[in-house]
């Protein structure tokens, strides 16, 4: 997608070796690679904390959606530093609560319930994105 359009960006946690970090970065694959493609474009984390001119022009010209592992909230943090208005916080954490029988396990690879857990936020994440799309920059912080 060319970001002439404008496009909902989704900057998940970067958590390394992390469980959590890893059930944000696969919800962000499911939602930009299978439910959701023409509508979003993922934003890697670790682009922004480089300061890589393209990652952080996307963010701040397009609404922005983040997928935090923990409540470090690395993701949005990074997304305000960089200039990018966020849409809506998903915290990878509130969804695991809701969902107690989606216990992930595995950080290489995730066990069955975490990759269920992973498509449970990228579903919720893509019934919103298009009205995450219509957010302007400069709207309410989510």
């Amino acid at each position: 997608m060319t970001q002439a359009h404008k496009s909902v960006v989704i900057v998940p946690c970067s958590g390394i070796g992390k469980t959590f970090g890893t059930v944000s970065r696969e919800a962000a694959y499911e939602l930009c690679e299978n439910l959701c493609p023409e509508k979003t474009t993922l934003v890697a984390l670790s682009k922004l904390v480089l300061g890589d001119k393209v990652a952080r022009e996307t963010v701040a010209q397009n609404p922005v959606v983040t997928i935090d592992g923990c409540k470090h909230l690395c993701a949005a943090r990074m997304v305000r530093q960089s200039g990018g208005t966020i849409a809506r916080e998903v915290a990878v954490l509130d969804a695991y609560r809701q969902h107690k029988e989606l216990k992930p396990v595995g950080i290489a690879e995730l066990n069955e319930a975490g990759q269920e857990l992973a498509r449970v936020i990228a579903e919720e994440i893509a019934g919103n994105v298009a009205e995450v799309a219509k957010s302007e920059k400069g709207g309410s912080h989510a």
